[in-house]
């Protein structure tokens, strides 16, 4: 599966585990998707206080779950991957478009341009 469906998937996949508080449901994951939600769950408290340095005026638990999510995944992604830097923003910024509200994408824009400075 290509990176993009896979970024789909773990999206889904993580926005349900951060609504319940458990541990993302990969069974029906592609293995991408799986690795992606799996690592970014088991990494959150690292990518949220990442997160939270750049995202001035904004905690964490007050971002919206989607954005929130979106965010993690692009910075664990950009962290631990070898997709370019370019289309990690790009894809990420996509899925806050499709998912989440109309000013998502210049926010999820903003914060993940501030973490690939730092």
């Amino acid at each position: 599966m290509s990176r993009t469906p896979a970024r789909d998937q773990a999206l889904g996949a993580l926005y349900a585990a951060d609504l319940t508080g458990t541990a993302p449901d990969i069974s029906r994951l592609s293995g991408r998707a799986g690795r992606y939600a799996s690592g970014v769950w088991e990494n959150r408290a690292q990518l949220d206080a990442e997160i939270a340095a750049a995202a001035t005026g904004w905690r964490i638990e007050r971002m919206p779950v989607v954005d929130r999510n979106i965010i993690r995944l692009a910075v664990y992604e950009l962290r631990n991957g070898d997709t370019p830097v370019g289309v990690v923003v790009s894809e990420a910024v996509n899925l806050a478009k499709r998912f989440s509200t109309e000013r998502s994408g210049a926010f999820v824009n903003g914060v993940v341009a501030k973490l690939i400075e730092t």
